[in-house]
């Protein structure tokens, strides 16, 4: 068995994504959030978005002009940002909010997911290795990595920064990331 393709996907994978606006998201996010359910939400969006790729060849992409992933994109960080500035609750939540965070946690993180650099790098893997489950299973082992981190550091931040600043901080990054996203999509210049 050649391990070649699980490997190159994994490596890039790290490297592309390391310090990504989706791997900014998770920590905002479970600086929030429980944190299991904001693993499990990213994790899902990741396997689906870039494991689809890999196993598809591209159909998401080759389906959804990459203007309307931006728009969508753009519009979905915004309304999280407003959700998040508007939110009274300034304390961690103690209720079970599982469903909700994992299912918004997915949302977001796919959302951003598509027709990023990483979303490329799964089908173009998948095509130049003509591996697609090594290409798949390369990937899921770098997003379990990557969101991992990511959420460990939420957890840490939330722990030393006032829940009030961590909500703030966040809501004005997803404004700037929603913002960039339709502007980019408009305009036609990739920034990410």
């Amino acid at each position: 068995m050649d391990f070649a393709p699980l490997l190159a996907s994994f490596g890039i994978i790290i490297l592309a994504e390391l310090g990504d606006k989706t791997q900014l998201a998770v920590i905002s996010l479970s600086s929030k959030r429980k944190s299991k359910s904001v693993f499990i939400g990213a994790l899902l969006a990741f396997a689906v978005v870039d494991g689809l790729s890999a196993l598809a060849g591209g159909a998401i992409a080759a389906v959804i002009p990459a203007f309307w992933i931006g728009i969508g994109a753009g519009i979905a960080f915004i309304a999280f940002a407003i959700y998040t500035l508007a939110s009274d609750n300034i304390e961690k939540p103690e209720v079970n909010d599982r469903p909700l965070a994992v299912a918004s946690t997915f949302s977001l993180v796919a959302l951003m997911e598509l027709g990023d650099k990483t979303q490329l790098a799964s089908i173009s893997l998948a095509a130049e290795y003509n591996a697609p489950i090594m290409v798949f299973v390369g990937v899921t082992l770098a997003f379990v990595v990557l969101v991992g981190f990511g959420v460990a550091l939420g957890m840490a931040i939330s722990k030393y920064v006032p829940l009030r600043y961590v909500r703030i901080g966040s809501g004005l990054l997803f404004i700037v990331f929603g913002v960039l996203f339709i502007w980019s999509a408009v305009s036609g210049v990739k920034l990410f």
